[in-house]
Protein backbone atom coordinates (compact mmCIF):
# COMPACT_ATOMS: atom_id res chain seq x y z
CA UNK A 1 0.00 0.00 0.00
CA UNK A 2 1.30 3.83 -0.54
CA UNK A 3 3.76 4.86 1.97
CA UNK A 4 1.34 7.94 2.37
CA UNK A 5 -1.68 5.94 3.59
CA UNK A 6 1.10 3.88 6.44
CA UNK A 7 2.59 7.36 7.57
CA UNK A 8 -0.75 8.13 8.99
CA UNK A 9 -0.42 5.35 11.31
CA UNK A 10 3.32 5.38 11.67
CA UNK A 11 2.70 8.71 12.97
CA UNK A 12 0.67 7.42 16.06
CA UNK A 13 3.34 5.29 17.89
CA UNK A 14 6.02 7.37 18.03
CA UNK A 15 7.27 8.08 21.13
CA UNK A 16 5.06 5.75 23.36
CA UNK A 17 5.91 2.85 25.06
CA UNK A 18 5.93 -0.76 23.47
CA UNK A 19 2.25 -2.02 25.32
CA UNK A 20 0.72 1.74 24.78
CA UNK A 21 1.77 1.00 21.08
CA UNK A 22 0.25 -2.06 20.66
CA UNK A 23 -2.52 -1.44 22.03
CA UNK A 24 -2.62 2.04 19.99
CA UNK A 25 -2.42 0.00 16.59
CA UNK A 26 -5.18 -2.63 18.01
CA UNK A 27 -7.41 -0.07 18.47
CA UNK A 28 -6.96 1.56 15.02
CA UNK A 29 -8.93 0.90 12.54
CA UNK A 30 -7.00 1.66 9.17
CA UNK A 31 -6.12 -1.50 7.18
CA UNK A 32 -2.30 -0.90 7.50
CA UNK A 33 -2.53 -1.43 11.54
CA UNK A 34 -2.21 -5.34 11.35
CA UNK A 35 1.48 -4.91 9.18
CA UNK A 36 3.23 -2.54 11.66
CA UNK A 37 1.79 -4.20 14.80
CA UNK A 38 3.22 -7.46 13.34
CA UNK A 39 6.95 -5.27 12.70
CA UNK A 40 6.83 -4.21 16.28
CA UNK A 41 6.01 -7.34 17.62
CA UNK A 42 9.14 -8.37 15.63
CA UNK A 43 11.05 -5.06 16.69
CA UNK A 44 10.39 -6.07 20.25
CA UNK A 45 11.74 -10.02 19.59
CA UNK A 46 14.68 -8.53 18.43
CA UNK A 47 14.93 -5.76 21.05
CA UNK A 48 14.76 -8.83 23.53
CA UNK A 49 16.66 -11.62 22.20
CA UNK A 50 20.07 -10.26 20.85
CA UNK A 51 20.44 -6.99 22.62
CA UNK A 52 18.73 -8.49 26.26
CA UNK A 53 16.31 -5.14 26.76
CA UNK A 54 13.84 -5.56 29.27
CA UNK A 55 9.95 -5.26 26.98
CA UNK A 56 9.28 -3.02 29.95
CA UNK A 57 11.79 0.05 29.19
CA UNK A 58 10.89 0.02 25.56
CA UNK A 59 9.57 2.94 23.52
CA UNK A 60 9.08 3.13 19.62
CA UNK A 61 12.01 5.65 18.98
CA UNK A 62 11.44 6.38 15.36
CA UNK A 63 9.38 5.68 12.70
CA UNK A 64 10.51 5.42 9.03
CA UNK A 65 8.38 4.88 6.14
CA UNK A 66 9.82 5.01 2.69
CA UNK A 67 8.51 4.39 -0.98
CA UNK A 68 9.05 0.89 -1.96
CA UNK A 69 8.97 -0.09 -5.65
CA UNK A 70 5.51 0.64 -7.95
CA UNK A 71 3.92 -2.20 -9.58
CA UNK A 72 2.98 -0.78 -12.90
CA UNK A 73 0.13 -2.33 -14.71
CA UNK A 74 -2.88 -1.16 -17.28
CA UNK A 75 -6.28 -1.02 -17.05
CA UNK A 76 -8.24 -1.05 -20.69
CA UNK A 77 -11.30 1.30 -21.31
CA UNK A 78 -13.55 2.30 -23.68
CA UNK A 79 -12.97 3.49 -27.16
CA UNK A 80 -9.30 1.49 -27.32
CA UNK A 81 -7.77 3.75 -24.48
CA UNK A 82 -5.44 1.66 -21.27
CA UNK A 83 -4.80 3.85 -18.46
CA UNK A 84 -1.96 3.24 -16.08
CA UNK A 85 -2.91 1.81 -12.71
CA UNK A 86 0.20 1.99 -10.01
CA UNK A 87 0.03 -0.57 -6.74
CA UNK A 88 2.57 1.03 -4.61
CA UNK A 89 4.22 -0.59 -1.79
CA UNK A 90 6.50 0.42 1.39
CA UNK A 91 9.33 -0.07 3.02
CA UNK A 92 8.75 0.51 6.98
CA UNK A 93 11.53 0.59 9.77
CA UNK A 94 10.50 0.83 13.49
CA UNK A 95 13.68 1.46 15.76
CA UNK A 96 13.25 0.67 19.45
CA UNK A 97 14.94 1.96 21.98
CA UNK A 98 15.14 2.29 26.21
CA UNK A 99 13.67 4.72 28.32
CA UNK A 100 16.16 4.10 31.31
CA UNK A 101 19.50 2.98 29.78
CA UNK A 102 20.61 -0.86 31.21
CA UNK A 103 17.33 -1.12 33.36
CA UNK A 104 17.01 -4.70 33.42
CA UNK A 105 18.87 -5.22 30.93
CA UNK A 106 20.36 -8.99 30.55
CA UNK A 107 23.93 -9.62 30.40
CA UNK A 108 25.99 -11.16 27.66
CA UNK A 109 26.76 -14.45 29.84
CA UNK A 110 22.26 -14.61 30.22
CA UNK A 111 21.76 -14.18 26.56
CA UNK A 112 24.33 -16.69 26.32
CA UNK A 113 22.90 -19.20 28.69
CA UNK A 114 19.45 -18.29 27.04
CA UNK A 115 21.03 -19.08 23.71
CA UNK A 116 22.19 -22.37 24.50
CA UNK A 117 19.02 -23.44 26.45
CA UNK A 118 16.86 -22.82 23.06
CA UNK A 119 19.74 -24.90 20.94
CA UNK A 120 19.65 -27.81 23.40
CA UNK A 121 15.98 -28.33 24.00
CA UNK A 122 15.93 -27.66 20.13
CA UNK A 123 18.05 -30.57 19.94
CA UNK A 124 16.46 -32.81 22.08
CA UNK A 125 12.85 -32.30 20.28
CA UNK A 126 14.67 -33.39 17.17
CA UNK A 127 16.27 -36.60 18.52
CA UNK A 128 12.66 -37.61 19.73
CA UNK A 129 10.79 -36.83 16.64
CA UNK A 130 13.69 -38.80 14.72
CA UNK A 131 13.15 -41.51 17.47
CA UNK A 132 8.95 -41.26 16.77
CA UNK A 133 9.95 -41.40 12.77
CA UNK A 134 11.60 -44.14 13.08
CA UNK A 135 9.64 -46.14 15.17
CA UNK A 136 6.85 -45.71 13.11
CA UNK A 137 9.18 -46.48 9.84
CA UNK A 138 9.52 -49.91 11.50
CA UNK A 139 6.29 -50.58 11.93
CA UNK A 140 4.15 -52.12 8.92
CA UNK A 141 1.86 -49.50 6.79
CA UNK A 142 -1.08 -50.71 5.55
CA UNK A 143 -2.71 -49.05 2.71
CA UNK A 144 -6.16 -47.02 2.58
CA UNK A 145 -7.99 -49.72 1.72
CA UNK A 146 -6.37 -52.47 3.93
CA UNK A 147 -4.96 -53.91 0.62
CA UNK A 148 -1.79 -53.45 0.45
CA UNK A 149 0.70 -53.77 3.00
CA UNK A 150 4.13 -51.96 2.93
CA UNK A 151 7.32 -52.43 4.54
CA UNK A 152 10.80 -50.41 5.29
CA UNK A 153 12.94 -52.80 5.19
CA UNK A 154 12.16 -54.17 1.96
CA UNK A 155 10.85 -51.35 0.27
CA UNK A 156 8.65 -53.20 -1.80
CA UNK A 157 4.86 -53.71 -1.72
CA UNK A 158 3.14 -56.83 -0.98
CA UNK A 159 0.03 -57.68 -1.77
CA UNK A 160 -2.04 -59.27 1.37
CA UNK A 161 -3.66 -63.05 0.84
CA UNK A 162 -6.92 -61.47 1.97
CA UNK A 163 -7.99 -59.03 -1.22
CA UNK A 164 -5.19 -60.73 -4.36
CA UNK A 165 -7.41 -58.46 -7.30
CA UNK A 166 -10.14 -56.33 -5.71
CA UNK A 167 -11.01 -52.77 -5.64
CA UNK A 168 -12.32 -50.43 -7.30
CA UNK A 169 -9.61 -48.68 -9.52
CA UNK A 170 -8.62 -52.55 -10.72
CA UNK A 171 -12.30 -52.96 -12.35
CA UNK A 172 -12.21 -49.72 -13.66
CA UNK A 173 -9.31 -49.94 -15.37
CA UNK A 174 -9.61 -53.35 -16.44
CA UNK A 175 -7.72 -53.85 -19.75
CA UNK A 176 -10.32 -56.38 -22.19
CA UNK A 177 -8.40 -58.75 -24.06
CA UNK A 178 -9.36 -60.64 -27.21
CA UNK A 179 -10.26 -57.97 -29.35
Amino acid sequence: MPNRKVKLVADLIIGMDVKDALDQLAATVKKTGPFISKLLESAIANGENNFGIDKDNMYVSDVVVKEGITLKRWMPKAYGRATPIRKRSTQMEIVVEERVEGKNRKTKEQLEKEKQARLDARKKAEKEMLASKKESEEVAKVDGAGKELKTKESGKIKKSADAPNAGWANKIFRRKSGM
